[in-house]
């Protein structure tokens, strides 16, 4: 399975959200508070192009936040998206 990070920030209901559905559907991931970390903020800003909370990268590559994470897994795609190929 491909790894799983989750950047987040204090308060944020759509981290929480993130977080809860990784949890229900057992999938491992490494979480990333950069509630406190403004040159962390600014490389993944950098790094992805967005600027919101959660941000959710599979093997480094961004898919998104907690909107395209739901949209994934209502569609059936989140798991294809972990895969090992």
């Amino acid at each position: 399975m491909r790894s799983v990070t989750l950047y987040t920030t204090a308060g944020c209901p759509f981290c929480t959200s993130a977080k809860t559905l990784l949890t229900r559907r057992n999938i491992a991931f490494q979480e990333i508070n950069l509630a406190r970390d403004p040159d962390g903020r600014a490389e993944l800003t950098e790094r992805t192009g967005m600027y919101t909370f959660p941000q959710i990268l599979i093997d480094g590559q961004s898919i998104g936040g907690f909107q395209e994470l739901l949209a994934a897994d209502r569609a059936g795609r989140l798991g294809e998206l972990l895969l090992t190929v």
